[in-house]
């Protein structure tokens, strides 16, 4: 018999960590797909994790219930793609792009050129949000975190234009949170590109337009 002791095979966590990551996409891909084509309440979470190859446990460890799993797939459709989703907002190229630039018609109108791109792939889930939230609160209540959620980052952006001394006279943080909330909601996106059937491009001009007369001194 060898007097070789045998070495433990090292735990490669990076393999791991990157099937867990594969999987996640596969269920948010699977997800997005049955929500959009079925609607919410149709896309049961078996259906689901049979098209994505995994069993239904799997999607509860992973997300919870169906109406995180839902927020989930809102996240990944906003970041474009499941892999941006992991990078933390602030992180994220264009995020920062818009927080370092120094000139605030430019930061705004940096911000403007994310919301068409968001918005588009945003619009098929909202449809889906709008018409389900009605009758599943929990769905209503990830409705609520969105929205506070966005809030919440408006803010911050909001507040840097006013540590910055560029808002018109007048014009709190707050204020110019609320304005941007408003002004860059779905909604105004929905009504003016989906319903009266704006190009994307003339959202984008008149988002930023709107947003530089809204909030900076010496625009009027």
């Amino acid at each position: 018999m060898s007097d070789r002791v045998k070495t433990p095979r090292r735990y490669d966590s990076r393999r791991r960590r990157a099937q867990a990551a594969r999987t996640r996409e596969d269920v948010l891909a699977a997800a997005h797909d049955a929500f959009v084509e079925r609607g919410y309440a149709r896309a049961t979470l078996a259906s689901i994790a049979q098209e994505a190859g995994v069993v239904v446990e799997t999607i509860y460890r992973g997300f919870g219930s169906k109406a995180r799993l839902f927020y989930a797939v809102v996240e990944a459709a906003v970041a474009g793609g499941a892999a941006r989703a992991r990078v933390p907002v602030e992180d994220r190229p264009a995020i920062r792009a818009i927080a370092q630039e120094r000139d605030p018609r430019n930061q705004l109108e940096r911000y403007a050129a994310t919301q068409p791109g968001i918005h588009s792939r945003m619009s098929p889930l909202m449809h889906v949000l709008t018409e389900a939230a009605a009758a599943d609160p929990q769905l209503a209540e990830v409705r609520r975190e969105m929205e506070d959620g966005r809030l919440e980052g408006l803010g911050r952006f909001a507040q840097l234009l006013a540590d910055r001394a560029v808002l018109r006279a007048g014009l709190t943080a707050e204020d110019a949170r609320d304005i941007l909330w408003t002004l860059a909601s779905h909604d105004v996106y929905d009504r003016l590109v989906t319903e009266r059937h704006w190009p994307a491009e003339r959202y984008e001009a008149w988002l930023a337009d709107t947003l530089v007369h809204s909030l900076l001194a010496g625009s009027a």
